[in-house]
């Protein structure tokens, strides 16, 4: 399984050979370095973990152990076989035009928002007499504590959640700036976090 973390940069677009206009999204991909390799004798399940983005060892927390980097992920691997070691390069060079990846991130926050924006509501009544600030109301939730159970469509926070997009296209690769064009949107702001993961 192919895997690594990268940076959203923003989207644009590209034309392709025959002309049409492709609307892509630029992610700084790697290069991640391997920092541990669980193993189920010792850790009861096999992983690759990796590191992105190095920082100054002055800013490293005690929790990270001594490993310089901004993000740690990991990777649990099924079959227990994996051809990494600690201290390898994963780099945007592992992928190829044409590949499938799903990526995940977390998208953008929009703070508290109503029923209408959250969730696609019509809204209560039409534009008539009487209708004062009722236009985008929720309306009748039921009697009592008894109808507003976990799961019921209500106004509240919306976003900052993490998704994952399948089936995305690799558009192109950028070996030399570690640069890698998926073809279409993903979740997140300029400068999410994101993990790419192949097939």
């Amino acid at each position: 399984m192919k895997f690594i973390l990268g940076k959203k940069i923003g989207m644009t677009e590209i034309f392709a050979d025959d002309g049409k206009k492709i609307p892509v999204t630029i992610i700084q991909a790697g290069p991640c370095a391997v920092t541990q390799l669980k193993t189920i004798e010792k850790d009861g399940y096999f992983s690759v973990q990796i590191g992105f983005e190095e920082i100054a060892e002055k800013r490293i927390k005690k929790s990270r152990a001594r490993k310089p980097f901004r993000f740690l992920k990991e990777y649990r691997q099924q079959d227990g076989a994996s051809e990494l070691k600690a201290g390898d390069l994963v780099r945007v060079a592992d992928f190829k035009e044409g590949d499938t990846v799903k990526v995940a991130g977390i998208s953008k926050g929009k703070g508290f928002q109503g029923a209408v924006k959250k969730h696609g509501f019509k809204g209560r009544q039409t534009c008539t007499h009487g209708t004062k600030h009722e236009l985008r109301n929720v309306g009748s939730v039921g009697m009592g504590e008894a109808s507003i159970r976990k799961g019921r469509k209500m106004p509240g926070r919306m976003g900052a959640e993490r998704i994952t997009v399948k089936n995305l296209k690799v558009f192109k690769v950028d070996l030399e700036k570690n640069l890698m064009a998926i073809r279409g949107a993903v979740p997140g702001h300029k400068g999410t976090l994101l993990e790419i993961r192949g097939n």
